[in-house]
């Protein structure tokens, strides 16, 4: 039987986070994206910790009515890398999390390297 929809992202999620891994120095940004909604964290994966995180439930972001939903990931991208700077984080590692680097998920990262985060 065909895997579903959900079931071919977890096994690409699973084959991309055998290579992505994150640490104190260089965390991981890992996606989830829902049908109206778009989150972000840091991770690092040596000592199992969330170093930042950002999504577009927060204040400063939805409050931004009106917007396209890959204009607001983008401003979760901006915010995200604010946040990150403020902690001392410069460089990460992307980790689309199974999704196609495309749309909304293209838009949050292309924000976060305009905050100023290298990846």
């Amino acid at each position: 039987m065909a895997l579903s929809k959900t079931e071919k992202r977890e096994k690409i999620k699973l084959r991309i986070r055998k290579k992505v891994k994150g640490t104190a120095e260089k965390p991981r940004i890992s996606v989830f994206r829902s049908n109206k909604q778009i989150y972000v964290q840091a991770v690092d994966d040596v000592n199992r910790l969330t170093l930042a995180s950002a999504s577009s439930r927060e204040k400063e972001i939805a409050s931004a009515t009106g917007r396209k939903k890959s204009e607001v990931a983008a401003l979760v991208g901006k915010h995200f890398a604010a946040v990150c700077k403020e902690k001392g984080i410069e460089s990460v590692v992307f980790d689309r999390s199974g999704y196609q680097y495309h749309g909304r998920v293209k838009s949050l990262a292309d924000g976060a390297r305009e905050g100023g985060l290298k990846f």
